[in-house]
């Protein structure tokens, strides 16, 4: 061998992503082998597979020869399909596979234990169904409700969110879509709908060929695991829809009606969870990088430098960005919280409650030392290895905003960002492979960059399918 011959460029991207993906995991080894040690010795993590909410319980089920299926299939043929597909019909394609392969893991825990019963346990919002009989008397006396020592308190996860997010189980309810069954379905075929979401925007603000690589690290992301049933499945799909109509509003795709629609989204939004407040971050991200996008399609007579490209585009911001469509933007954005209010609900008021309802609980006992880093070990978790070699390469993508690149890495790294927020405000210690699904989500796209699609995806159907094979998750 000639060691004189230089060596192929992608070959030392490859070892540096893999060099990432080995550190990724490395977090995850110290967060069960540190976590494990903290949980015997006194108790205060609170989960029983530390980082996770699970315990150990190695199983197979009516689920696992069609997971295995669906990984293969994607694995084989995802790339090749996703790059030829016409788009409408990619985004059919993505919805029904993300489906499948939702519930077929859940389907590794039986019908029952895997969909039928999640959201009927003690903490979960179908336990206060009959106390929304009168529904505009229980949300003017909501709030009280909410501390652990109040009168009648409501089950963890009703205190812990705003009204909206048990509401949309009692209308369920009232509609003949009662019991655990249907909510778990719900949450599923909803909850798959939001790797569209990020697939419209990253094709608005990135271009097409991006949003296509994106397309089966979307479909296939681990977060399946806890899309079936969790309601922050549910929850994550309203939100990615929010920043699609923003996307699509920005870059000029019926921008009025898309303004109104992604308005009343992110109402929706905010009373579904309280932490998705947070996503005003990424929303402030698409708007400059929708902003870039036009601003760059239009004639120039040179490239400008990366630091006048900026000005241009926080100048164009000023100017023309979302001008016109701005008013159906706030319109739709105040018509949830105006309705919540006329009812009777608070919403600072119940979150100042909810603050305090949490530190009532486990969350004034675990450890914000551990969580605080063991929290980005369960992230890993859920998007899996692929994503943080992606994210290196997004890291190195960062620049000039004139690029369908750096506007993806860019709006990554403000989903990060608002991932990091949320794990430093201390309000999500534990739990956060349910709780961070919306943000994970957009942590997925990174993969785009990879150059070697499929091992990458195989190691994301991998993680998948042991999490749900050898642990029993709680969500």
């Amino acid at each position: 061998m000639n060691r004189d011959l230089p060596r192929d460029p992608r070959d030392l991207r490859d070892l540096r992503d893999v060099g990432a993906a080995c550190a990724a995991a490395l977090l995850v080894v110290t967060a069960v082998l540190v976590g494990t040690a903290i949980e015997r010795s006194d108790g205060t993590l609170h989960v029983n597979w530390p980082p996770l909410y699970a315990r150990w319980d190695p199983h197979i089920g009516p689920g696992t020869p069609a997971a295995l299926a669906v990984a293969v299939a994607v694995v084989a043929y995802g790339p090749r399909i996703a790059a030829r597909l016409p788009w409408r019909a990619l985004l059919g394609a993505a919805w029904g596979t993300a489906t499948a392969w939702t519930f077929s893991l859940a389907l590794i825990d039986g019908w029952q234990r895997g969909v039928a019963d999640r959201l009927t346990t003690k903490y979960e919002y179908l336990q206060v169904i009959d106390r929304f009989q009168d529904i505009p008397g229980t949300l003017r006396t909501f709030t009280r409700h909410i501390l652990i020592d109040s009168p009648d308190p409501w089950p963890a996860h009703t205190a812990g969110h705003p009204p909206a997010a048990p509401l949309t189980f009692v209308l369920l309810d009232r509609i003949g879509l009662g019991g655990g069954a249907w909510a778990g379905v719900w949450c599923v075929t909803v909850g798959a709908t939001a790797c569209l979401g990020v697939l419209v925007t990253v094709r608005a603000l990135a271009g097409e060929e991006l949003a296509r690589r994106a397309a089966p690290f979307l479909v296939l992301a681990p977060a399946a695991v806890w899309m079936g049933t969790s309601a922050d499945g549910y929850f994550a799909a309203v939100a990615a829809w929010a920043v699609a109509l923003l996307a699509l509003a920005v870059t000029g795709h019926r921008p009025w009606t898309a303004a109104l629609g992604s308005g009343l989204l992110f109402g929706l939004t905010c009373y579904l969870s309280y932490g998705l407040t947070l996503f005003a971050l990424l929303a402030a991200a698409v708007v400059i990088l929708g902003t870039a996008r036009v601003r760059t399609e239009q004639p120039r007579t040179e490239q400008p430098r990366p630091e006048e490209s900026w000005t241009r585009t926080l100048r164009a911001l000023r100017t023309r960005a979302l001008l016109p469509a701005l008013p159906f933007l706030l319109a739709g954005l105040a018509v949830v919280p105006l309705l919540f209010t006329l009812a009777g609900f608070d919403w600072w008021e119940a979150y100042h409650l909810l603050v305090e309802r949490y530190y009532q609980g486990a969350g004034g006992i675990r450890p914000y030392g551990y969580w605080v880093w063991a929290n980005l070990a369960c992230t890993v978790l859920v998007v899996g290895l692929a994503t943080a070699a992606g994210l290196r390469r997004a890291a190195s993508a960062v620049g000039s905003p004139a690029t369908g690149r750096s506007r993806l890495a860019l709006l990554v790294l403000a989903a990060l960002l608002m991932l990091l927020a949320a794990d430093l405000s201390g309000m999500s210690k534990a739990e956060t492979e349910r709780i961070w699904l919306p943000f994970a989500l957009w942590l997925l796209p990174a993969c785009a960059f990879l150059d070697r699609p499929r091992p990458w995806l195989a190691a994301q159907a991998t993680v998948a399918l042991l999490l749900n094979h050898l642990l029993l998750t709680g969500w």
